[in-house]
Formats: structure tokens, C-alpha cells, sequence
């Protein structure tokens, strides 16, 4: 991994828009040594940007394919950073801070780390869309793996890139897709009232809550796999703090609770 100077400005707000969006992410971000933390911040931001805009309750789906096929485009531009600037200027009212502020998240990242990076966001962004033309229809465990591996069993694969380019840590590439699908799943499972108000439902036509359990742990077992592979090193170290939140959150769900206290959160943390 190349040395490279860091922009504190940048990194500060990026670190800032984290600890927004999410308390899972951003501990075990905020612990990565210099490098590889720019790298994480900013492929966990810009992926975050993509699905908020799959999310957005007050956009239709034909805005949200064209914004989303736009941002896939921009990546085969020369200077992807300033096509990303140019094509969401005019979507700037209608989208969240994270969103608009894409071309910030992708300037965090390490020159060295950036193919790898803009490889799965275009990719993302490109999945998403056609997630959100089909409008989320799910009816078989074929359609949820496809749907789990677009919006986070490809961030596990991602990460696996990043702990080989940083430090030549290797990992099971199927495994890491385990431990993005049940990170997701666990989600799914968290959030499902929520997401059936905007009319989008992630189980399986048939499925029943057991029936998402069983999926859930089932890759969580994976994840659990992946990360005893880990050496020790700032791979091991990131993996075990949302994987820990996540089997946490499952064993309350279990119980009828549904999400984890913050009390919850740092005990688990400061236990790790």
C-alpha cells in the first residue's frame, strides 16, 4: 500500500456523514490505520450514497433507475470524480447530504485502492437500478441471494480486495459474500414494517419470519467462518465489531425486541 497525504478536511466531514449514517460501520472504520481507513470511509459512503437513493421514499422508480444509471455511467468517464460533480448537480435539491456528496467520498479514497473501489460502486449502481425498475420483486431464496449479494454480499467481496490490497491479508471470497448477506439479512429482518409501508417486501413469497431466520443465521454461520479465517490484523479487527452487533441483533429479534440499545452497542464494543 502506497503512502499517500491525507486530506483532513475531507476525512473529518466524511468521518462526521459515518457517524450519521451508521453506528455499526463507523467504530470499526474510525480504528483503521491511516490508508486503509480513507479507503473503508469511502467505499462504506459511497455505497451508502447509492442506497439512498434506491431508498428514498419521495422519488418514483423511473428517477431513481435514471439516477442510478447516470452515477454507473459516470465511472467510464476519464475523470470519473468531476463526472460524478457534473451529472448530480441537477439532482442536488431532490437528494440527501450523503448522496450529493458522492464526488467528496470517492476524492477520500487512496489513489492505489481507487479502481478497486469505483469497480463495486459502478457495479452497485448498476444492480440497484435494475432492482428498483423491477421494483424490488423477490419471490424465490434465488431472487433474495441475488437481491443480498447486490446491495452488500458484494461489500464483503469488496472489503476482501481492500484487506489484500492493504496488507495482503487473504480471505474466502465466498464466505465474504456470507458475511455482507447476513449483515443484510439481519436488516431485512429489522426493518421489514418499514420497508412494506413504501410497498417493498424482501421475503420470499411464502416465507415467514422463521423461514428469514434460518436464512439469516445460515450466513451469519458463514460470516462467523470468514473472519476465524482472518489473520490477526485490522481485517480481523473490522470484521468482528458488526458481525458481533449483527449476531446480537438476530438473538434479539428472536427474543420479539427489535433493534439494539446504545447502551447495547458499546458493551459489545468495548468487549471487543
Amino acid at each position: 500500500m502506497e503512502g499517500i497525504p491525507i486530506n483532513n478536511v475531507v476525512l473529518n466531514d466524511a468521518m462526521t456523514m459515518l457517524k450519521k449514517t451508521s453506528r455499526t460501520f463507523y467504530i470499526p472504520i474510525s480504528h483503521l490505520d491511516t490508508g486503509l481507513r480513507e479507503a473503508v470511509a469511502s467505499a462504506y459512503l459511497c455505497m451508502r450514497a447509492i442506497d439512498e437513493v434506491e431508498d428514498h421514499p419521495d422519488l418514483n422508480e423511473s428517477l431513481k433507475v435514471e439516477i442510478l444509471m447516470g452515477i454507473q455511467e459516470t465511472f467510464n468517464a476519464p475523470n470519473v470524480i468531476d463526472a460524478v460533480t457534473e451529472f448530480l448537480l441537477p439532482y442536488r435539491e431532490q437528494l440527501p447530504e450523503v448522496s450529493w456528496r458522492l464526488d467528496e467520498w470517492l476524492n477520500l479514497c487512496p489513489s492505489s485502492a481507487a479502481p478497486i473501489v469505483n469497480r463495486y460502486i459502478q457495479k452497485m449502481s448498476l444492480e440497484m437500478a435494475e432492482w428498483a425498475a423491477c421494483n424490488w420483486k423477490i419471490e424465490t431464496e434465488e431472487d433474495l441471494d441475488r437481491y443480498t449479494y447486490s446491495v452488500a454480499g458484494m461489500v464483503g467481496e469488496m472489503l476482501s480486495d481492500l484487506w489484500f490490497w492493504n496488507d495482503g491479508t487473504q480471505s474466502d471470497s465466498v464466505k465474504a459474500i456470507g458475511f455482507g448477506r447476513g449483515l443484510q439479512a439481519v436488516n431485512i429482518l429489522r426493518n421489514r414494517a418499514e420497508d412494506r409501508t413504501r410497498g417493498v417486501d424482501f421475503f420470499p413469497k411464502g416465507w415467514e419470519m422463521k423461514d428469514m431466520m434460518q436464512y439469516t443465521r445460515r450466513n451469519l454461520e458463514l460470516a462467523d467462518s470468514y473472519i476465524a479465517d482472518l489473520k490477526e490484523g485490522p481485517a480481523l479487527k473490522f470484521c468482528k465489531i458488526p458481525l458481533a452487533l449483527a449476531n446480537a441483533t438476530v438473538k434479539l429479534i428472536g427474543s420479539g425486541g427489535n433493534k439494539l440499545t446504545r447502551d447495547a452497542v458499546l458493551k459489545i464494543v468495548s468487549r471487543l
